[in-house]
């Protein structure tokens, strides 16, 4: 199974400006990911996707492939994720290197153990669903606003509210973290979209839930990385 591994990273952030090359634990913010992705096994052909070109120089020292600049038209506030993956494998599909499945993953999701994104791959490839969409566990006590006619509703029965400890992968509720989706190709073919088909869960570790929207976001990932990577310094033409 070739596997076409895309990496969006736009030059244009709002809450964090310049987020996607801001050090964090001596490296800038998008090698964590380039970094995961290269080591993964099997080897897929990872890509970023930019249309900034700062970017797309660090993205190349890092080790990914930078085959186009993104079109401006593709790289809006408001541009979903789905047409920069259908971009990217257009392009891989005119070099002659069109994939059988799309990993996506968020540059803004730097924390991954060793290992998991090969997990992915191989929990695709023995389950046979046709998507998995990155989660963590999470207690069932989460409520939702009921309509004008009906009262807020529970995601757990509060006659009988479970003990964490008892809690079961039935009973847990899952977040979907943003950090990682792995995708039969025909999926953005028909649907257009990173799930469709019989979709799996892919159960990371809580740490891995990490998402840099915010300030506050990108000093947790710095303190995070910090432990998990204590020896890690700043590479050679590395960015701040």
């Amino acid at each position: 199974m070739r596997i076409l591994c895309v990496v969006p990273a736009r030059g244009g952030s709002k809450g964090v400006p310049g987020k996607n090359l801001r050090d964090v634990h001596g490296k800038p913010l998008l090698v964590w990911t380039v970094e995961q992705a290269l080591a993964a096994r099997p080897a897929m052909d990872v890509v970023v996707s930019t249309d900034d070109a700062e970017i797309a120089r660090v993205a190349r020292d890092a080790g990914a492939l930078v085959p186009f600049l993104r079109p401006a038209a593709l790289a809006l506030d408001t541009t979903p994720t789905e047409p920069v993956v259908r971009h990217a494998v257009a392009a891989a599909r005119e070099a002659d290197a069109a994939p059988d499945a799309v990993m996506l993953l968020q540059a803004t999701s730097p924390v991954r153990h060793p290992g998991t994104i090969s997990r992915a791959i191989a929990q695709l490839e023995s389950t046979g669903v046709d998507s998995l969409v990155g989660v963590v566990p999470q207690a069932p006590f989460i409520w939702a606003e009921g309509g004008a006619d009906a009262g807020p509703t529970a995601a757990y029965d509060v006659t009988a509210r479970p003990r964490r400890q008892d809690l079961t992968a039935q009973t847990l509720r899952y977040r979907e973290t943003g950090s990682l989706y792995l995708t039969r190709t025909w999926v953005y073919d028909e649907l257009d979209n990173r799930l469709g088909g019989r979709i799996g869960l892919f159960v990371m570790d809580e740490l891995e839930g990490i998402d840099v929207d915010t300030y506050l976001d990108l000093d947790v990932a710095e303190r995070t990385l910090a432990r998990l990577h204590p020896t890690t310094s700043a590479p050679s033409g590395s960015t701040a």
